[in-house]
């Protein structure tokens, strides 16, 4: 199997550290975000506190990594979530992945380690009253004496297309498309090369299109669609969660799960669901999951 630049000078008698250098230079080329990076890096590098420091990434095996998982679950003396083991089960496998696949290992010593699935607590959703709340609430803020279009814009757009926090933040005025052929519809841009499997296509409705034409005026964005702080929108939500007399804290994740399970009780298909919230399929798994719990099912 063909070797990279970062892979040629690594071998079966590597030290694990000098290993994970090499993995860092990769996951950096191919364009992995520095927090991901990070993340694996942190994961991996707590193997160092548990092989021999003279044992080499070849003579480690399928029975080291399980009594090393053992030991991060119930010998380490510090706490490790079910959440936060199968991240970091994933993030070894991933790096012995690596140096199987690159053929410095001829076997792959974590394949056969068993995965871990952590499902988290179910989120919370909006009920049919409540979103309607939500949306008079917002409302409201467009009649008044002063008009004013930005929280209906921003919380409509949450609830009827399901994006992230960081994909609300990301969006360019050039992003929304009013004049398109099959109708009004929103493009989600990513910077990252990585990343641009998320990238997508989500239709805008009529409602939401014409509090936007009013927010344009009363805002004038230049740029950004909405250039405030995360922590600015994340205050708008809660303002808003309180006009609607919600018990809830309305948030972006809560709005984003709300619109999911709409489109999966309206009879959306559930591939077009997945594409829209814009997830892996492997992702989508536990989602999926999660969907139908909170649908009763």
């Amino acid at each position: 199997m063909a070797t990279t630049s970062e892979t040629a000078h690594i071998s079966a008698k590597t030290l694990l550290p000098t290993a994970i250098g090499g993995w860092e230079m990769f996951m950096a080329d191919q364009g992995r975000s520095p927090n991901t990076i990070k993340a694996f890096l942190s994961d991996v590098r707590l193997l160092n506190q548990f092989v021999a420091p003279d044992q080499s990434i070849g003579a480690i095996t399928t029975d080291d990594l399980n009594r090393f998982f053992e030991w991060m679950e119930k010998g380490r003396g510090i706490p490790c979530s079910p959440k936060t083991l199968s991240r970091r089960i994933t993030s070894v496998k991933s790096f012995f992945r690596w140096l199987h696949q690159h053929g410095t290992l001829t076997i792959d010593p974590a394949e056969k380690v068993l995965q871990r699935s952590a499902i988290s607590p179910l989120p919370q959703v909006l009920t049919d009253e409540e979103y309607e709340a939500v949306l008079l609430a917002a409302d409201r803020h467009r009649r008044n004496t002063k008009p004013d279009a930005r929280p209906y814009t921003l919380v409509t757009l949450l609830l009827t297309t399901a994006i992230k926090k960081s994909e609300c933040l990301g969006i360019h005025i050039n992003h929304v498309d009013l004049d398109a052929k099959n109708g009004p519809h929103l493009f989600v841009r990513y910077a990252s090369p990585a990343n641009r499997y998320k990238e997508r296509k989500i239709d805008l409705t009529e409602d939401w299109v014409a509090a936007y034409n009013e927010y344009l005026p009363q805002y004038q964005p230049v740029d950004k669609l909405f250039p405030w702080s995360p922590r600015r929108l994340e205050y708008l939500l809660e303002d808003i969660g309180e006009e609607a007399s919600l018990t809830k804290h309305l948030s972006f994740d809560m709005c984003r799960w709300t619109c999911a399970l709409r489109d999966y009780q309206a009879g959306v298909e559930v591939e077009k669901i997945r594409q829209k919230l814009g997830v892996s399929k492997i992702q989508w798994r536990e989602l999926f999951i999660k969907l139908k719990q909170l649908n009763g099912e």
